[in-house]
């Protein structure tokens, strides 16, 4: 019973009755990752374990880390019209999936099959992944701008300014206020002086 008395029912914060708790069908349960635990990201490819496109190899363009869950370029698509009116049959497009963690693997750059990885460290204390089969690093890939532009692949064009260029301190502060600084400029010398001012 409530502790005042009233039942632990409805309003009072219990179970409100004929409310069903079970889970929609088809619901997957996912358990969560921790950040430093995540192997697969954005640009890495992946061969897919299950699903129409089994066996087909990507690569991945999206990691939503919330729900285990990545986006592989090209592979699990749906078909699905869009804009459909009364007057309009649509536009039909293809729109990717996302597949779970566990329906994809990294691909061994040794070999180009899927193994299992894990983080190691190396002598330098860089931590890395390593596939399990063969030994061998697998780099982590360049990250993309939401842009799409890599920062270790951008060349300077002729209207970009250099990082030297963006360094250089061109101004140095001066506690003069701006009259002293264009007098300073001008080479005008002040021969006044002020008259002492008193407040009452």
């Amino acid at each position: 019973l409530h502790p005042c008395g009233r039942p632990s029912s409805g309003r009072w914060g219990g179970r409100r009755r004929g409310r069903d708790t079970t889970p929609p069908p088809g619901s997957v349960f996912v358990e969560p990752i921790a950040k430093e635990d995540w192997k697969v990201f954005r640009g890495d490819t992946v061969q897919v374990l299950a699903g129409k496109d089994a066996g087909k190899q990507g690569m991945v363009t999206q990691v939503v880390r919330a729900r285990n869950w990545v986006v592989v370029e090209g592979l699990n698509t749906h078909y699905r019209y869009v804009n459909r009116t009364a007057k309009y049959t649509g536009t039909y497009i293809a729109s990717e999936a996302p597949l779970l963690l566990s329906q994809i693997s990294l691909v061994d750059p040794e070999d180009r099959k899927p193994t299992e990885v894990e983080w190691r460290y190396t002598e330098e204390g860089e931590r890395v992944r390593v596939s399990l089969r063969s030994g061998r690093i697998i780099p982590l890939p360049l990250q993309q701008r939401r842009d799409g532009i890599v920062p270790e692949q951008w060349i300077d064009g002729p209207k970009d300014t250099a990082v030297e260029d963006a360094l250089d301190k061109t101004y140095l502060p001066s506690l003069k206020t701006f009259e002293e600084e264009i007098m300073d400029a001008m080479g005008i010398v002040e021969t006044r002086r002020p008259k002492k001012s008193y407040w009452y």
